[in-house]
């Protein structure tokens, strides 16, 4: 059923990956930057604690079962060591929702409990969320969301690598939010093709956020590193549709055995070698890199950053689509008859006939220049009756820009959550003194900002309506990269998101210079600018901001 295959989350997957650095310890954070790999075995502890699972049996429950009087349980998609996963129906919102079942008396029910409700208070969107977690009538029930337009990774790798830059932007976007999660106690310990989904718009969603973990009983001694490892893995294989083990995993090819780990651009030609140095680095191996002199990232963290620094991998190019034929003139068919070429009448040959040639194109050369000095003679006449010599002929063109500078009365800073940037006052962007300057918070994630906060903006007051073709922005921060639009609102404390205002120019650069170009300048007083993506910095003494995403804008100048 591919609704299964792409929307549950199925935490029973046999799939015969090898642990990563699977140990007994705590499913939380711990901060190391690097050690040695825990053991693999299962110890005596978890060993018996299956044991004891495998003989608690679930509850008898069937399609049509209703959860609180809400949850009516549909297809059961799976069933491992006492508990059981399902795709159901919250009928009070009216939508599919997937639901683990366990029994209250189950060894890891507690775990799992604590687990679904830490996962729920993260409220990150990169991550398949926790609707609710219960405990009733002897049962233990996690409900999280069912994504039914999203793949699972693991069909997607199947049908080939992923190209470079797709590649970028899974490791990307899972090692930012995964970075997320570990700052706020949370590791995943079960991070594989099976628990990553690609939306159809092309973002990616994590599943089984610590969840997984506490319902197979999963725990690590170095969960960060663990995670990193995972993400690594992930790339590899999205480089070279191998599993870097000797195992096969997640139906792909491992590595043949005997040989070690090998990197990605030796396995497979064409694979971008920046990447195939960056899953190098993930995949940590006691502590050094099976690459070459780059140092190892052990946190999700490190690999953020460290994703962020390689330079731009833009996205292919379309393929051209042939044009389709040119019609045929009515009448003619395939196969059918072609009429005659037309046959032009023959030039004349004798000396008369060149005579006459030379005489009539003499004469209407002569005509047209009669002809074209006269109407220029009235124009000019009419012209200087409407225009007397003493007055201005300026340009009156309200479409073409004069790229005169637009003086800026006030702004204030705007933004969806109504919280600040800055205590620097916005007049600092346009008081003409490039010393000063507006800055932004320090973010973690980056350089794209909008998966945790919409945007930052400032709003500018022109005085009066203006006829806007051209704002540019003078920042103090370059690198990849500062994107930002500008749009057109009704004043100085709009209502409402940018998605629903009038849009009049955008921009990306990774330079310190920013200019916005308004395609049809249009009279406005009020303009947005509003910044959507933001350079990584390292500490700033002069900004007073820490290392992170941000940006600071010294000077914004706005023209006609």
């Amino acid at each position: 059923m591919a609704e299964r295959s792409t929307a549950a989350v199925d935490v029973a997957d046999n799939s015969g990956e090898q642990p990563l650095t699977a140990a007994a310890g705590k499913a939380t954070t711990d901060g190391a930057a690097a050690g040695k790999k825990a053991s693999t075995h299962k110890n005596t502890e978890r060993a018996e604690s299956e044991s004891t699972a495998r003989d608690v049996h679930p509850p008898e429950l069937h399609s049509g079962h209703k959860l609180a009087r809400r949850y009516r349980l549909e297809e059961c998609v799976t069933r491992l060591e006492g508990f059981s996963s399902w795709r159901a129906v919250d009928e009070k919102l009216r939508r599919a929702v997937g639901v683990h079942l366990l029994p209250a008396n189950h060894p890891r029910a507690r775990q799992v409990l604590a687990a679904a409700r830490s996962a729920a208070l993260l409220g990150d969107p990169r991550f398949v969320q926790v609707l609710d977690a219960v405990e009733e009538n002897e049962l233990v029930y996690v409900v999280h969301e069912w994504l039914p337009d999203a793949t699972e990774l693991t069909p997607v790798l199947a049908s080939g690598p992923l190209e470079p830059h797709e590649a970028f932007q899974l490791v990307s976007q899972v090692s930012q939010a995964m970075a997320a999660a570990h700052r706020e106690g949370l590791a995943h310990l079960r991070l594989n093709p099976g628990s990553v989904l690609r939306t159809g718009t092309g973002q990616y969603r994590i599943r089984g956020l610590a969840v997984m973990a506490a319902l197979r009983g999963i725990t690590s001694e170095h969960p960060q590193r663990t995670d990193t490892e995972a993400i690594g893995a992930l790339l590899y294989a999205a480089l070279t549709q191998r599993w870097p083990y000797d195992s096969n995993a997640h139906g792909l090819s491992g590595l043949p055995k005997g040989v070690g780990l090998i990197a990605p651009d030796q396995v497979r030609a064409g694979v971008h070698r920046g990447l195939s140095e960056l899953a190098m680095r993930a995949l940590v191996n006691d502590g050094a890199t099976a690459s070459r002199q780059e140092k190892p990232c052990a946190t999700p963290e490190e690999l953020a950053k460290a994703v962020a620094a390689m330079p731009r991998i833009r996205p292919p190019e379309p393929d051209f689509t042939t044009p389709p034929p040119y019609p045929r003139p009515p009448g003619i068919r395939n196969g059918g008859p072609v009429p005659p070429p037309v046959v032009p009448p023959p030039p004349l040959q004798s000396r008369t006939g060149r005579a006459l040639k030379w005489s009539v194109s003499a004469l209407l050369i002569a005509a047209l220049g009669l002809g074209s000095w006269q109407l220029a003679d009235t124009l000019l006449k009419d012209g200087e009756k409407d225009h007397p010599r003493s007055q201005s002929t300026g340009d009156d063109n309200p479409l073409r820009p004069t790229n005169k500078p637009i003086r800026i009365i006030s702004g204030a800073e705007y933004s969806l959550d109504g919280t600040d940037q800055d205590k620097d006052p916005v007049k600092n962007t346009y008081d003409n003194n490039p010393a000063s300057h507006w800055r932004t918070r320090s973010f973690n994630d980056g350089p794209v900002i909008t998966s945790y906060k919409s945007g930052i903006g400032i709003v500018y007051d022109l005085g009066t309506k203006q006829k806007v073709s051209a704002a540019t922005l003078n920042l103090r921060y370059g690198g990849d990269h500062t994107s930002a639009t500008l749009y057109a609102v009704d004043s100085l404390k709009p209502k409402g998101s940018p998605s629903a205002m009038r849009k009049l120019a955008e921009g990306t650069t990774s330079d310190m210079t920013l200019k916005l170009s308004v395609a049809k300048p249009t009279e406005v007083r009020y303009v947005l600018l509003w910044i959507t993506a933001m350079p990584y910095s390292p500490h700033d003494n002069v900004t007073y901001s820490g290392d992170g995403y941000k940006q600071a804008i010294n000077e914004v100048k706005i023209t006609g």
